[in-house]
């Protein structure tokens, strides 16, 4: 017996609608059904039980062949209100879905950019269980495939394991952006572990902004969290976790973009007369310091013998009078390089 009483009425009069009009009623049922907190199985039930009754109240004898004839133009009624009404249902949780969703995505707008009355920032976040006074830490995961779908069962599985209110995750400009309680700790794992689920290993990379206070502290975690995205694609850094406050260094670089690009062509500009032009030997420098001068270890990246690497390192100091092996200078050729990344120089 369902304990939704208006189910099984509804359920028993849709029987007796008639045939033309049946199945919008169906799909309104179901609809109503998913509204009212109506689990789908009971849904199903509830009209099934209610084909059932109407095949026991007919007490008229009849025979084998008209009794057939009823079965089955029962059963045929029955499949399409069922189809119909489960329509409905599904069709009213997706709209109810995407509803949440635009809802959540428009409080996350305006609590990331500060943009809203904060009379009525402060009362939507309290729908969410955050904090405006508080510290939050914002984590953004970038890949290729991520979906809405995907969104949600980490958005479900992060509330599961940190709580309801120390996290809200929503799928903002392709990205996943979550925003997490200060101080909560193994939150850029557990996501890193349920990227690995959905997407595999590879294909995705989640940059993690300092823990800010206050609403103006949320927008500038977002950004240092983005704009470490966006420095580790132009620099070639393939870790799957970043933190903003270990890449610092490339703001202040960039901060000053004169001084910068004046330090990267005066460094590394007399490259250009080289033979094959620049790529090479900045290639050679990127790995190189990437591999904390280990002169072996950049041959077999590059696939070269470790003369050739020499070669092209006395090439380099013959060039522009710069060589790593000199400390007082491995530092302005580094930051050269880092630059130019930065910029796409030579490009």
């Amino acid at each position: 017996m369902s304990e939704h009483t208006w189910l099984v009425a509804d359920c028993q009069n849709l029987l007796s609608v008639p045939a033309g009009a049946r199945r919008q009623e169906a799909v309104n049922l179901g609809a109503r059904a998913a509204d009212g907190g109506v689990k789908l199985r009971e849904l199903v039930t509830s009209l099934l039980d209610a084909a059932v009754a109407q095949w026991s109240a007919t007490s008229v004898e009849e025979t084998a062949t008209a009794m057939h004839a009823r079965a089955e133009t029962l059963l045929d009624t029955a499949r399409v209100l069922l189809a119909a009404a489960v329509d409905g249902y599904t069709r009213q949780n997706r709209a109810e879905l995407d509803r949440h969703d635009t809802e959540r995505l428009a409080f996350i707008n305006d609590l990331l950019t500060g943009r809203a009355d904060p009379g009525d920032l402060a009362e939507r976040a309290h729908r969410y269980g955050i904090r405006l006074s508080a510290t939050h830490t914002v984590l953004i995961a970038r890949a290729a495939n991520l979906t809405p779908g995907i969104t949600h069962r980490i958005d479900a599985a992060l509330a599961a394991r940190f709580g309801e209110g120390n996290t809200l995750t929503t799928l903002r400009d392709g990205d996943v952006v979550c925003i997490s309680a200060g101080g909560l700790r193994g939150i850029a794992a557990e996501l890193a572990h349920l990227l690995l689920t959905e997407l595999g290993a590879g294909t995705w990379q989640i940059a993690v902004g300092r823990t800010q206070p206050g609403v103006h502290g949320l927008a500038t975690s977002l950004d240092e969290a983005r704009h470490t995205l966006d420095h580790a694609a132009k620099l070639g850094f393939t870790a799957p976790v970043l933190n903003a406050a270990d890449l610092l260094v490339f703001p202040v670089l960039l901060r000053d973009r004169d001084a910068i690009t004046d330090l990267v062509t005066t460094v590394l500009g007399p490259l250009a007369t080289a033979r094959g032009g620049v790529e090479p030997y900045l290639e050679t420098l990127s790995v190189l310091f990437d591999n904390q001068g280990n002169h072996s270890a950049t041959a077999r990246q590059l696939h070269l013998s470790v003369r050739a690497i020499t070669y092209r390192l006395d090439r380099i100091r013959d060039l522009t009078g710069y060589h790593p092996g000199e400390p007082t200078q491995r530092f302005t050729l580094q930051a050269a390089v880092l630059g130019a990344r930065l910029l796409g120089w030579p490009g």
